[in-house]
């Protein structure tokens, strides 16, 4: 039988003491955040969650460096059913890689799940942004299981009460508004779950917001099956 101490230098067991630094993992573009996250940044085969007290607070500056990142090394992002219409100009101005970012619609929440676990299985994309706003456990689960079979990042953006619910997700943050920014220019971070040890203190890192990568205007509903192009943004949309 082999000892302990051989079985844990050849698997990647966690041992539930500190950030598993094995963890293949993604930059996140803020070291202070980097710094808190096992291997290093957002972790790759794996679920993570981006709870929001509301839209707007800067959310999407917390993801950006990260995508501009895989986009100019020719990794191709997808972002699934996100709640407004991408705006390409401030993207291309964040540093993203347009021709690398697929748009994917969905009618409901069946269907943006059937996307993710297809997109994920066929190994297409390197990164899957997903707009979740009601996603039950087994529904999160499944996602997990989807991207433990790839070597993507995935990251769910739901509401800010969903901490409060169980989640199968390796990673977890909270974001908040920091009130006493001059400036309105800096996010509270929360490290709700994380493999290791619970983060010691909030996270205060500074953004710009507000952040127009999602127009105000909302996607209209999509047609089940029926696909189409808007060429006006420059952006490949499916439905």
């Amino acid at each position: 039988m082999a000892a302990l101490e051989d079985i844990l230098q050849r698997q990647p067991v966690w041992l539930g003491r500190a950030p598993r630094l094995s963890a293949a993992a993604i930059p996140t573009g803020f070291q202070v955040l980097d710094s808190e996250l096992p291997g290093g940044g957002w972790p790759s085969g794996a679920l993570t969650e981006i709870l929001g007290s509301q839209q707007g607070i800067g959310e999407l500056q917390l993801v950006l460096p990260a995508l501009a990142a895989l986009t100019w090394a020719g990794k191709r992002v997808v972002w699934l059913a996100p709640p407004h219409l991408p705006y390409a100009p401030a993207l291309a101005a964040a540093g993203i890689n347009l021709s690398q970012l697929v748009v994917v619609r969905a009618p409901g929440r069946r269907d943006a799940l059937w996307a993710a676990e297809q997109a994920l299985r066929a190994g297409c994309c390197h990164a899957l942004l997903g707009w979740f706003r009601r996603a039950g456990y087994d529904d999160l689960r499944r996602l997990a299981v989807a991207a433990e079979g790839s070597a993507a990042w995935i990251a769910l953006f739901r509401p800010r009460e969903a901490a409060a619910e169980s989640s199968p997700a390796c990673l977890r943050l909270a974001l908040e508004p920091d009130g006493d920014a001059p400036e309105g220019n800096l996010l509270t971070v929360r490290i709700v779950k994380r493999r290791g040890l619970p983060a010691a203190a909030p996270l205060r890192l500074a953004v710009q917001r507000p952040v127009h990568a999602l127009a105000r205007s909302p996607f209209s509903r999509p047609a089940a099956g029926r696909a189409r192009a808007d060429r006006g943004l420059g952006l490949p949309v499916h439905a």
